[in-house]
């Protein structure tokens, strides 16, 4: 069974990427929308431990070059340089999983609604259609958490990289005082930013022991 897949997933990416095909695909060999939506969703959680560690990561490297004397001013140009790439590499898979969490669940939604009107049993298909509608609702909050995690990367990352840049081509102590004055608002927006990667990972998990149900 995992063989085929494996195998079955090769297949599927080399076809243009058609979402269709894909979910036409797993269907076959018993994947719905609903468990690709759980694993899509593990997928994100995965990304947002990432971020999290990363960012952590950022700040705590951030404060030792920036407070300690003495050190080569291109390698500490060069380890902030590396923690800003690493920053945004983590938190572009980050958004792309998230899209792909939103592609799979619209599918998946559109699919609920339109096979409503397949019951011939009115009292069932009120019952899905409520249940469709609640976990639409608790989808929906879900996203909008992931969502404000993603917008808050922007300024943390812009700030990153102004570091970086004004560093590269600014190597002295002066830079480095100038930098200093700016560590408190990148502290202050890290830790911001750790906290609600904590709570769209519980908002992940609160969804999907909806699903799961």
């Amino acid at each position: 069974m995992l063989a085929r897949y494996l195998l079955l997933t090769i297949l599927v990416v080399g076809l243009a990427g058609c979402a269709k095909t894909y979910y036409s695909a797993m269907e076959t060999i018993g994947f719905h929308k609903r468990d690709i939506l759980v694993d899509r969703i593990d997928d994100v959680k995965e990304a947002q431990l990432d971020v999290k560690e990363q960012f952590a990561s950022a700040l705590e490297r951030f404060s030792h070059e920036l407070n300690f004397d003495g050190g080569e001013l291109e390698k500490t140009y060069k380890i902030i340089s590396e923690e800003y790439e690493a920053s945004q590499e983590r938190a572009d898979k980050l958004s792309a999983r998230i899209e792909s969490v939103n592609e799979v669940a619209e599918a998946l939604f559109d699919e609920w609604e339109d096979e409503l009107d397949e019951y011939t049993s009115s009292s069932l298909r009120r019952d899905s259609a409520a249940q469709l509608k609640d976990t639409r609702r608790r989808y929906q909050t879900m996203l909008t958490v992931m969502r404000r995690t993603e917008r808050k990367m922007a300024p943390v990352l812009d700030t990153l990289r102004d570091q970086s840049l004004y560093l590269k081509h600014n190597l002295n102590a002066r830079a480095i005082a100038s930098l200093k004055n700016e560590f408190g608002s990148l502290k202050k927006d890290i830790n911001l930013l750790i906290k609600d990667v904590e709570a769209s990972i519980a908002a992940a998990e609160s969804f999907m022991a909806t699903l799961r149900q």
